[in-house]
């Protein structure tokens, strides 16, 4: 039997967008589940995105801006 994955909790709001702890954004970057294209990182829709408790923070198509800050990742949408 597959064990469930537990959803991402440590998801913050920031003005404009939010922030997740820089570890998991390297590994979301490990993954694949996000790239950077012409200078914004965007969702591959063919990696696995792991969950978080708050759904869509990366919907397919958005393109996103990341500012590394105090040991977490600042994600704005573009």
């Amino acid at each position: 039997m597959a064990e469930e994955q537990q959803p991402f909790v440590d998801v913050s709001r920031e003005p404009g967008g939010f922030s997740i702890p820089e570890l998991k954004w390297r590994e979301l970057l490990f993954v694949g589940a996000l790239r950077l294209e012409g200078g914004a990182y965007v969702r591959d829709p063919g990696r696995p995105l792991p969950p978080f408790r708050i759904p869509d923070l990366f919907p397919e198509g958005a393109r996103f801006g990341v500012e590394r800050r105090a040991g977490r990742a600042v994600i704005r949408r573009l």
